[in-house]
């Protein structure tokens, strides 16, 4: 077991009863299983936003420990983060970026991302300053309308590149929008588009970028999109990014979520729970409190809905999530002081997952994953053999 290290909690996860367990050994059973399903494609793990709230540095240093080629996240500082970690394997920042960022990326070795010709011209201005190459990957736009050149304008930014002194284009992609809908129309057109695009290369008898299309549903879904490269983001982590998605790839969640009581009490009918008066029994029960809240990201949205599991048993939360607890109705059965609640996982029969929040808090998993807010600890497991 390990424990991570955490910005304000530097010793122990027992400092607090509530932590995230994440089975590395997961994380690698899911990446080998996409890997196989792809076949010759490459896999680059997606790391943004905390790794889906799995821990951005520990899942980076585990990626690297499996010898994947290459990381993708969102964000500079995210990219930063892991270099500052002692991470080499070459990281992709996928998001937009200013201008003014570019020292930053070429200082720490990480890969941009080229959404126009103004953008070029800056990374290249940047490039000759500091006397290197830049490694950037162009960004299409086929049907996002994020960021990207748009795929009918995009031919003067990839012309653009021919005359850049400081500038390899190591890769080309784009992003789907509908690639884990039941309907695979939209994003079919989005492949065609990024083909149209590629023809550039070809009409030149040039070498043309590592290509990469395929998130998570794609991976999925469209092996037309698995190209040269595909991104598995939320599928790495054990979770399927939609109800409807076809579900070729086994995969097993990597993350469990737990707490323990902390409080006993037995609450008398006509005494409502917690902010509001929400809820209240017309009989005694026994209500149990869990230091837990929407604080952590345990949605309040999903007060009166959700269920959590004690022994091996499912039990409603009852009145408003507060910032930091919430309460839940056992009726007439045992529980004590310093027992385990599981929020996400499972135990004996019993499963709740980051879709039942999902549902509960009318979202979608994604965010329930990476609302996990980081000041609960993250404990790793690994098999030591």
């Amino acid at each position: 077991m390990q424990i991570s290290n955490h910005p304000t909690i530097s010793t122990s996860a027992d400092l607090r009863p509530t932590h995230v367990q994440v089975d590395l050994e997961r994380l690698r059973s899911n990446l080998q299983a996409i890997q196989a399903h792809v076949g010759a494609a490459r896999v680059m793990p997606i790391l943004k936003a905390n790794a889906y709230g799995h821990g951005l540095v520990r899942v980076g240093q585990y990626m690297q420990e499996l010898g994947v080629g290459s990381i993708g996240v969102a964000y500079l500082e995210e990219g930063i983060l892991l270099r500052e970690a002692g991470i080499t394997t070459p990281i992709l920042v996928l998001g937009g970026i200013l201008g003014s960022q570019a020292p930053l990326f070429l200082q720490h070795n990480l890969t941009l991302t080229v959404s126009s010709t103004q953008k070029l011209e800056q990374v290249e201005a940047a490039a000759a300053a500091a006397g290197v190459t830049a490694r950037v990957h162009l960004k299409i736009d086929t049907g996002m309308e994020r960021i990207g050149v748009h795929y009918y304008n995009a031919e003067s930014l990839l012309e653009a590149t021919l005359h850049c002194k400081h500038v390899e284009v190591e890769g080309i992609f784009s992003h789907f929008a509908n690639s884990d809908a039941a309907d695979l129309a939209s994003a079919r057109t989005q492949v065609e588009r990024f083909h149209e695009v590629l023809r550039f290369y070809e009409k030149r008898s040039l070498p043309t970028p590592l290509r990469h299309m395929a998130n998570s549903g794609a991976v999925l879904q469209l092996p037309e999109s698995w190209m040269d490269m595909v991104r598995p983001g939320i599928l790495l982590y054990g979770v399927y990014p939609s109800a409807q998605v076809q579900r070729t790839v086994a995969v097993q969640p990597a993350l469990t979520w737990s707490s323990r009581i902390v409080y006993f009490k037995v609450v008398q009918p006509g005494h409502p729970i917690s902010y509001g008066s929400t809820w209240q029994s017309d009989h005694p029960v026994r209500v149990v409190t869990v230091p837990v809240g929407y604080g952590d990201g345990y949605f309040r949205a999903m007060s009166g809905k959700a269920q959590v599991l004690i022994k091996g048993k499912r039990y409603p939360v009852v009145g408003t999530i507060c910032m930091d607890q919430f309460m839940v109705n056992i009726e007439n059965d045992s529980a004590y002081n310093e027992d385990e609640i599981l929020l996400v996982g499972q135990s004996e029969n019993e499963r709740i997952t980051v879709e039942d929040l999902a549902d509960w808090a009318g979202t979608i998993p994604y965010e329930i994953l990476t609302n996990i807010n980081t000041r609960v600890p993250r404990v790793y497991l690994q098999d030591q053999k």
